[in-house]
């Protein structure tokens, strides 16, 4: 007996999207990507980039018969849904933030978003610096030491109290003087 497997795999996912991005900017094409983001949204309503995609693409078409209010409502909505189902993930915190304060005219409600997703991009960048500077003081080359050290300077300066950043530039200070590139 063979099953039919419930959800899309990545890859269809993935080629899906890409149909549905054909003819992006392009006027008269627009309604048909919009009808394709739909169904795509539709049939995977959990779709992160499909969503944001969506949304954005909305915000730029002048659907026939669809009142503003009623697109705006949608988009909205698709924002919501795109946050929700990302884990409140930065991009569509921000993407959100950016609808309610441009269209919507409310930065009230935006600032509290901007602020999110500021903070989840910083974590996102304090965990990408402290990788990256572990990865090149392991590669332990001339060129990976120095640029360890020259985003040492900097991510000191942007996360002074992150333990997991004081660290790594501590191996890759350490790592540089061993190796006679900074003296001790």
């Amino acid at each position: 007996m063979t099953k039919t497997p419930l959800h899309p795999t990545v890859e269809e996912l993935l080629e899906k999207l890409r149909e549905a991005r054909e003819g992006r900017g392009v006027e008269p094409l627009r309604l048909e990507q919009v009808r394709r983001y739909r169904e795509l949204v539709a049939e995977n309503p959990t779709f992160t980039p499909a969503l944001l995609e969506l949304g954005r693409l909305l915000q730029l078409t002048d659907e026939p018969g669809v009142e503003t209010e009623k697109a705006f409502v949608e988009i909205q909505r698709l924002l919501e849904q795109a946050v929700e189902v990302s884990g409140r993930a930065a991009a569509p915190v921000v993407e959100l933030g950016y609808f309610l304060d441009t269209i919507r005219n409310s930065s009230e409600k935006a600032t509290p978003l901007y602020e999110e997703g500021a903070r989840k991009a910083l974590e996102t960048l304090e965990d990408a610096w402290a990788g990256l500077l572990r990865a090149w003081v392991h590669e332990r080359t001339k060129e990976s030491l120095k640029k360890a050290l020259e985003l040492s300077e900097l991510a000191e300066k942007v996360f002074p109290d992150s333990g997991r950043i004081q660290g790594v530039v501590h191996d890759a200070r350490n790592t540089a003087i061993h190796d006679g590139l900074l003296k001790p």
